[in-house]
């Protein structure tokens, strides 16, 4: 039997899980899981389920419609490895772990390339047996290279994310514009704090007893795009910024690959610039 990921946001109203269990049980579908969500202040209503059985996607989704509100969305999806580009400049820790955890098979993923502005990790990349590729910016203008960057992207079929494992270049409306909703970034601070360069050293100058990391979707907003997934650690008075620098490696790749598994398992829904994460 097939499995199927059917994912659902629309105006709430009264009845409607009811009203999806009932197409799934007129479809003889098995209820593997379900989760649902209402935000009250805005009247949206969330639902993800597992269904398994024989189905032709196209006439359930047009089924499950006539039962919802007008402008629902409604998203059938068959699991499957998800294909994602790994963008990079020169720390490793981030990428290191994203490239263990997919050799083990812990991610839903196929790793097309890892695209870098540095040829510094290629080394590292070449153990794992991914393409790397080095689009140096040094004497180019951003725009430009960010055109080459796109056109390398645009070269492989069917990109559904592309991760920036410390990419640590401000990307421009263009590039952002031309992957919407597809570029999963990690932030070394627990947002909406220390927004921007060098966080770890703002955190120092503040006098903070926790830091922490956030992975979030990139909009045109620097580090203010719908968050992922987050996750702190304690310090004291005695951490210099830089021990709080290298603690915080460890929470930045944690963070960024729960926020990536979660993507590629269909669990994140965007919207108002915030997230239901089932």
């Amino acid at each position: 039997m097939n499995q199927y990921r059917v994912l659902i946001d629309a105006n709430d109203e009264k009845g409607l899980v009811h009203k999806v269990s009932n197409i799934f049980f007129n479809y003889n579908l098995n209820i593997l899981s379900n989760s649902e969500f209402v935000d009250k202040e805005l009247n949206k209503f969330f639902m993800r389920s597992v269904v398994e059985g024989a189905i032709n996607k196209k006439e359930l989704g047009v089924a499950i419609n006539t039962v919802l509100p007008e402008n629902a969305s409604v998203k059938i999806v068959e699991p499957k490895k998800k294909n994602i580009i790994i963008m990079v400049t020169k720390e490793l820790h981030a990428l290191g772990d994203i490239l263990i955890r997919h050799e083990a098979g812990e991610l839903e993923a196929n790793i097309l390339a890892v695209i870098s502005n540095y040829d510094k990790l290629e080394s590292l990349v070449g153990k794992f047996a991914i393409p790397y590729i080095s689009i140096s910016h040094e004497g180019v203008e951003r725009e430009e290279h960010e055109k080459k960057i796109i056109e390398c992207i645009n070269s492989y079929e069917d990109v559904d994310y592309i991760v920036l494992a410390k990419y640590m270049r401000i990307l421009t409306p263009r590039f952002v514009e031309a992957f919407e909703d597809k570029i999963l970034n990690i932030h070394h601070s627990f947002l909406p704090a220390f927004i921007g360069a060098n966080p770890y050293k703002q955190a120092y100058e503040r006098g903070v007893k926790i830091i922490g990391a956030t992975a979030h979707f990139v909009n045109n907003n620097l580090d203010e795009g719908p968050i992922i997934a987050q996750e702190v650690i304690h310090v004291n008075h005695a951490y210099s910024w830089k021990d709080m620098q290298r603690s915080g490696k460890d929470v930045e790749k944690v963070v960024l690959s729960r926020a990536l598994k979660l993507a590629l398992e269909d669990r994140i829904f965007v919207y108002e610039n915030k997230t239901v994460i089932f």
